[in-house]
């Protein structure tokens, strides 16, 4: 969550949440096969699910609003393919390959294809002790980095209560730009919505979310 376009909680002015009945898995033949295309790169292990995130991040406000679900997962795809050497702009532009391609690290079969995909653990030993314990209050930092964060900019600089410790896990933030793994302390957070939005959010709603040790500091 980069300051960019598409951290959107709290924002007003886009309308609501609309569910579609009996939406479909897909709504056309194209999206099935970006999914497809997502799955099967990967499995080369390039870039970590962080590093997934911000490619779509970072995407061009205009053509972020603008790209529905699958199309951003595409365009995320190919900054990535373009990053890591697999493409070149001129064989994006032509529609197909012009030069022998980079050998990866291993070869997709169709019995991976056939697995179902599997969450990863990204629970890590932890360096030191948790900072912060069930109760504590907290203030979040006021951080506004140029690259992933898992810090919403509606939660910066807001005071709230630590609900629970977590686990010690890989730090979304160094992991998105290949910077380590740089395990740190998640917590569930509680806000009241008078803090994170003014005395005209809803009396009595309580907001929660996920936060890393280095977003907290003592209140």
């Amino acid at each position: 969550m980069s300051n960019t376009v598409h951290d959107m909680g709290g924002m007003h002015g886009f309308g609501p949440v609309e569910p579609e009945a009996n939406e479909p898995p897909f709504h056309a033949e194209w999206e099935g096969r970006v999914l497809a295309m997502q799955r099967a790169m990967g499995a080369a292990g390039l870039w970590t699910i962080d590093g997934g995130r911000a490619s779509l991040e970072m995407l061009p406000p205009v053509e972020y609003l603008r790209s529905s679900y699958y199309r951003r997962w595409f365009l995320g795809l190919e900054r990535r393919l373009l990053a890591h050497g697999l493409v070149a702009e001129d064989e994006l532009a032509a529609g197909r390959s012009l030069r022998p391609g980079r050998a990866l690290n291993r070869r997709l079969t169709l019995a991976d294809v056939a697995k179902p995909p599997t969450r990863g653990n990204f629970a890590r030993p932890a360096a030191a002790p948790a900072r912060f314990k069930p109760g504590d209050t907290v203030r979040t930092r006021n951080i506004n980095p140029p690259t992933h964060t898992r810090l919403p900019r509606y939660a910066r600089s807001k005071t709230g209560t630590v609900e629970a410790v977590r686990g010690c896990h890989v730090f979304p933030d160094t992991a998105a730009i290949d910077a380590g793994e740089n395990p740190q302390w998640l917590y569930t957070v509680v806000f009241a919505a008078t803090e994170l939005w003014g005395e005209a959010a809803e009396p009595g709603l309580t907001v929660s979310i996920e936060a890393f040790e280095p977003y907290l500091e003592p209140a």
